[in-house]
This record gives structure tokens, C-alpha cells and sequence, in this order.
């Protein structure tokens, strides 16, 4: 399609995007090479191909995608979002400290505390919506600062844009997570952001039946050591669940339109109940949010958390659902529910986690793409069911 391509809106990117089909046989669908190894005519004369950890077909197709979504230069598929986050942290050395945002995704945190902490590389939790606070934290020491935007699973707001030019000015990485808007939405290299990480396992697979990880950069010279890393630690994505990804982001336009409609619908009926003290969600214009989400991206996604009254048991809430499912993870298109301090976010000490105010009573709601009111009324018949 030569430079027509490029002139492509992101829908026809979705599924036009890439590598688009096999030039070989024509087939519409890009094949999945099924294979760990690959024939070479001599020593040293390979097709393209040597060994399928540190280069698939399939998966490279995939990787083109996501880097054409999220309009960088290289992308890069691993098996899981960890292993996209293990990878990109592997960048760092002893003595090195990252500044990250204050309420994040709790594996993003146990694999800093728990595992890069061992190495010598440490990290400052700071509220990133801050940017003062963010400046302030900005030591010799520090290499990068991490962001989610909207973090999870408060769906804090930071200003992509403002905290990329504090990084510039101090010669620092932006790292940011998109997993919760996705390139749909949200494009963060193009507010300045240096690393774009992605769980695909979420919203860009979308039918939650495979696990999947994504980094994206345009800076080659960041490319050339995160392929190294990819290549060297291994934790690559598989040719099968490639070809399921790329599959899956085709719908990830029409899945994203009805998730952030049903969102907006539950997140405004929430917020006029007394069945919640607190509604976190950056589509309402009551959120502290809700400027700097309309201004960064093209929507507010449908990602929500809420805060049960006190006159309702959390527990019994969780045992009276019929439609929404209790369940880990996102980004499906059935609608999930979850208790972050006891499951997403348990990792996190206790007294971290209040601090920030994931409390016991916080209920993290992903809205799928079922019918609106009948999870409405799934959501009001398990509340009343839970008064005390």
C-alpha cells in the first residue's frame, strides 16, 4: 500500500496494519509458522530465519502490529506482560532507581520489590498526577520513571506529556504502561513517553484465552538492547498465541467502543447510587482525572473502581453475582469483577496499599461488551443482596 498505508485511521490500521496476510500463498490471515527452527543453505546463509526464540514469522507480524498501533518504530512480543516488564527493567543495573507511579498494577510492584530489588536496582513510589512531586524525586540515581495512566486500579490520571518533558530535561526514560487504554485510545510515545509496555493478555487479545506481553519503542539504538534482552532472557511469545493476538486486536475498535459505553453508562449510575462512598473513573467529570484523560487520549476506557458503602458486606457483594464474573485479570469481553487487596494488589503490603486507598471495601470492575442495564441490574441485585 506504499505511503497509502500510513495515511490509514486506526481502525483500518487494526486490521490492515502490520503484516498484512502471506505474500506467498495469498492467504488473508497471516500463517501460523509452527516451528522451532528453520533451514539454512550454508553456513551462514539463512532466509531471514535462524531459531524461533529470536525470530518467528508469526510473531513478527504481531510485533509490527503493535508497533504501527502505538505509532513507534519496533515492536516487541514476549509471553506475558512480566516478561515484557522483567525485560525492559533488565535495561537497569545495580544502583539504578526507578521512580513509579503510587497505585500500579501488584506484579509490576512484587517483581521491583521482590526480584530487582535483589540486583541492587531500587525504586521510589511517588503520585506521579503530581508533578512537582515527580520533579522532586528526579535524584542522580534515578533512570526512568514508570508510569500507568490510568493506573490500576485507581485509574489515577498522569499528565504523559509533562512528566515526558521532566524526563527530557533530566536525561531520564518514560516508561508507560497502556495496557488499560490501549493504542486505541492512548498513544503515549507520541506524548513523549521513550517505552510503551502493554499486557496483551487484556484488551488486545480480548477474549481472555491467551497471555501475551508488548513493548514498544521508536529510538533504535533502546530497540537494539531490548532485542538483545528479549533474545537472551527468552520470554518470548509463542507462534499460536501470536497468531490469537493478532486476531484478537482486528475487533479491538468495535470491542473498545461498546467497553468504554457500558463503562460510561455503570461508572454515571454508580456515581448517582448511595449504594458507593467513591467512584474512580476518569469519564466522569467529577473526577480529579477527567481534564488530562479528555486532553491525552481519545477516551476514558472501561476500567472502573468503586467503593462499597459501609452498610454492604464486600464478601457477600462477590457471592451474589450471576452475570459478572469474580475473576483475576481484564479486558475481556465478558464483564470481570475483583477485590484488589486481596487479589490483584495483595502482593502489596497492607499499609501501602490503604495509603493510597486500596482499601478492603475497593471493588475493581471491568465492563465488557454484554447488554449495559443487565449488568446494571446484575451489579444493584448483588449490592442489596450484601447489606448488612
Amino acid at each position: 500500500m506504499g505511503d497509502f498505508k500510513n495515511e490509514l485511521s486506526i481502525d483500518s490500521v487494526l486490521i490492515h496494519g502490520g503484516i498484512d496476510g502471506d505474500e506467498t500463498t495469498g492467504a488473508v490471515s497471516v500463517p501460523v509458522y509452527q516451528t522451532s527452527t528453520y533451514k539454512q543453505d550454508g553456513l551462514g546463509k539463512d532466509r531471514g530465519w535462524e531459531y524461533s526464540r529470536t525470530g518467528n514469522p508469526t510473531r513478527a507480524a504481531l510485533e509490527k502490529l503493535i508497533a504501527d498501533l502505538e505509532q513507534g518504530s519496533y515492536g516487541l512480543a514476549f509471553a506475558s506482560g512480566l516478561a515484557a516488564i522483567n525485560t525492559v527493567l533488565s535495561l537497569f543495573k545495580s544502583g539504578d532507581k526507578l521512580v513509579v507511579s503510587d497505585n500500579i498494577y501488584g506484579g509490576t510492584f512484587r517483581i521491583l520489590d521482590n526480584v530487582f530489588n535483589n540486583f541492587g536496582i531500587t525504586y521510589e513510589i511517588v503520585d506521579t498526577s503530581d508533578l512537582a512531586a515527580v520533579e522532586a524525586a528526579i535524584t542522580d540515581e534515578v533512570k526512568a520513571v514508570y508510569v500507568e495512566s490510568p493506573a490500576n486500579p485507581l485509574l489515577t490520571v498522569t499528565d504523559i506529556e509533562a512528566v515526558a518533558k521532566i524526563t527530557k530535561k533530566t536525561g531520564k526514560l518514560l516508561i508507560v504502561d497502556n495496557t488499560f487504554l490501549t493504542p486505541y485510545l492512548q498513544r503515549p510515545l507520541t506524548l513523549g513517553a521513550d517505552i510503551v509496555i502493554h499486557s496483551g493478555t487484556k484488551y488486545l487479545g480480548g477474549h481472555s484465552d491467551t497471555i501475551s506481553g508488548f513493548v514498544v519503542v521508536d529510538d533504535k539504538a533502546l530497540a537494539d538492547r531490548l532485542y538483545y534482552l528479549q533474545n537472551a532472557i527468552g520470554g518470548v511469545l509463542a507462534p499460536w498465541d501470536s497468531f490469537l493476538v493478532i486476531r484478537g486486536i482486528k475487533t479491538l475498535g468495535v470491542r473498545m467502543d461498546r467497553h468504554v459505553e457500558n463503562a460510561k453508562k455503570i461508572a454515571e449510575w454508580l456515581a448517582a447510587s448511595n449504594y458507593v462512598s467513591k467512584v474512580y473513573y476518569p469519564g466522569l467529570k467529577s473526577d480529579p482525572g477527567y481534564e488530562t484523560q479528555k486532553k491525552q487520549a481519545d477516551g476514558p476506557g472501561a476500567m472502573i473502581s468503586f467503593v462499597l458503602d459501609q452498610k454492604y458486606d464486600h464478601r457477600k457483594f462477590f457471592e451474589s453475582l450471576h452475570l459478572v464474573t469474580l475473576a483475576e485479570s481484564l479486558g475481556g469481553v465478558e464483564s470481570l469483577v475483583c477485590h484488589p487487596a486481596s487479589m490483584t494488589h495483595a502482593a502489596i503490603p497492607k499499609d501501602v496499599r490503604e495509603k493510597v486507598g486500596i482499601v478492603d471495601e475497593l471493588i475493581r470492575l471491568s465492563v465488557g461488551i454484554e447488554n449495559a442495564e443487565d449488568l446494571i441490574k446484575d451489579l444493584e441485585q448483588a449490592i442489596k443482596a450484601s447489606a448488612r
